[in-house]
């Protein structure tokens, strides 16, 4: 029995029950013919709906009463039956639940169902968690629907390094194979963990011999290691910025590689996300001139009460919501240090201003809103707060990227604001769980904050 939530969450879902037959109510189409006005993700749905179910009907409507098979239209997806609601059901709700409310109605056919058919199970599927509440209280069975979930558990989410065992090198070290090129240090090695090896997966060890790589081929019985750019090291700094800790290092490897198109970070609160984003940013769009600006962009959900409209252009808009751009660029643009001050007294501040304008010059600030059908060409995309996406935005975004663009993706997946998005179903973790192992993509999940100590005891203990 589907309820109407599931069906203007995912119109295929009609498609994804396999071989048990779906049940649509008389109340269910009533509702999605409510809610399909508009522009927004569910009026969308509520229509894609509404066509697939007239093609599936369509098909055979002489047998509505009996059930219509699934195999044809789903090719192949489905095998069981679709039954509509084609007679009045006068079922006995308990007083407490007024039949004008459409939950109640579709809680009424299901008993009626149960009832009818004593000896198959029949399970309510809605999103709606009071819905299974009521229906549990009932004595109905009552189910969410988790076919879009990418993970049932966020813990098992890739974190794109690997700690590698203390006797990797005895068990991966027979018929090793080594040899140097542009300053790095390639391994090719055979071993136990070889097919479990995805591409672009960083590895590291500590101990008296420290080793961080990444892998350049792999899932296979052998696989190839190459050493890291040291970026904690001051003669690789970044726009001035150096990797604090390991999982910056393996960020910036990949935030200034021009070979990685498509780059996700995860991580907490403070943990430099934004910052080393926008350091590799700056330091490709005007030292290495790689790309010809920076574009960011994020999903404006607001944490409190909404303040209205906001006045003026796109651009300015959208400039409350990039407190945080600002915040990492008078970081980057700090002054000089004491002793290096040169020329007269303001040349600091006159100097630090004139960077600012170059920057910001390059910087450009664009609303989700406007991104279908454009195509960005050597741009720098930054896709901030992006745990807020489904992953059908999220698939409209990263399919903007033209020849020579890289599209960063920045979130932390325990803050999402968007309403019916949990993290398993968010469009960051899907992203994440899809796209890796890709020869042009790579992931770090960042671990340790280093924004402040007051910050790190706060998201710890609060």
């Amino acid at each position: 029995m589907l309820d109407t939530n599931v069906l203007m969450h995912d119109p295929l879902s009609l498609f994804r029950f396999e071989e048990h037959d779906i049940y649509v109510p008389m109340m269910t189409l009533e509702e999605l013919d409510a809610n399909k006005k508009g522009m927004s993700e569910v009026a969308r749905n509520a229509r894609q709906t509404s066509r697939l179910l007239d093609e599936i009907v369509s098909s055979c409507e002489a047998c509505i009463a009996s059930g219509i098979e699934l195999a044809g239209p789903s090719r192949g997806l489905a095998s069981g039956r679709l039954l509509l609601q084609t007679e009045a059901i006068n079922s006995v709700l308990p007083v407490a639940l007024p039949t004008s409310r459409a939950d109640n109605q579709i809680i009424a056919v299901t008993m009626h169902l149960h009832e009818k058919q004593p000896r198959r199970p029949v399970i309510l599927v809605t999103k709606d968690i009071n819905m299974r509440i009521k229906a549990r209280a009932l004595g109905l069975d009552a189910q969410d629907y988790f076919n879009d979930k990418v993970l049932e558990d966020t813990d098992l989410l890739y974190t794109g390094s690997l700690a590698l065992p203390e006797d990797f090198w005895d068990t991966h070290g027979k018929g090793l194979e080594s040899w140097k090129k542009d300053g790095k240090t390639y391994y090719r090695i055979k071993g136990p963990l070889c097919p479990d090896l995805l591409v672009n997966e960083f590895v590291w060890q500590d101990g008296p011999q420290p080793l961080q790589a990444w892998v350049k081929v792999g899932t296979g019985k052998t696989a190839e290691l190459e050493t890291l750019t040291d970026y904690s090291h001051a003669k690789h700094a970044v726009w001035g910025i150096t990797a604090r800790n390991r999982e910056q290092n393996f960020a910036l490897n990949l935030l200034m590689d021009p070979e990685i198109d498509f780059v996700t970070l995860l991580g907490q609160a403070g943990t430099g996300k934004t910052l080393l984003t926008l350091a590799s940013a700056l330091t490709q769009t005007l030292e290495q001139k790689r790309f010809a600006e920076i574009i960011i962009t994020r999903v404006t959900v607001p944490v409190g009460e909404d303040i209205g409209f906001l006045p003026g252009t796109e651009e300015e808009k959208m400039t409350p919501w990039m407190g945080a751009l600002e915040d990492n660029l008078e970081v980057l643009n700090k002054p000089a240090e004491e002793g290096d001050k040169t020329g007269g007294s303001y040349s600091g501040d006159w100097g630090r201003a004139a960077t600012m304008d170059l920057i910001k010059s390059r910087i450009k600030i664009k609303s989700l809103n406007f991104m279908r059908g454009r195509t960005f060409l050597n741009k720098f995309l930054i896709i901030d707060e992006a745990q807020n996406l489904t992953p059908k935005q999220m698939k409209t975004l990263i399919t903007r990227a033209g020849p020579g663009t890289k599209v960063i993706c920045l979130g932390n997946i325990s803050q999402i604001d968007t309403p019916y998005l949990t993290e398993g179903s968010s469009g960051l973790t899907y992203v994440v769980d899809r796209m890796k192992g890709g020869p042009h993509g790579g992931h770090v999940t960042l671990m340790r904050g280093e924004r402040s100590r007051l910050a790190d005891q706060a998201a710890e203990v609060l």
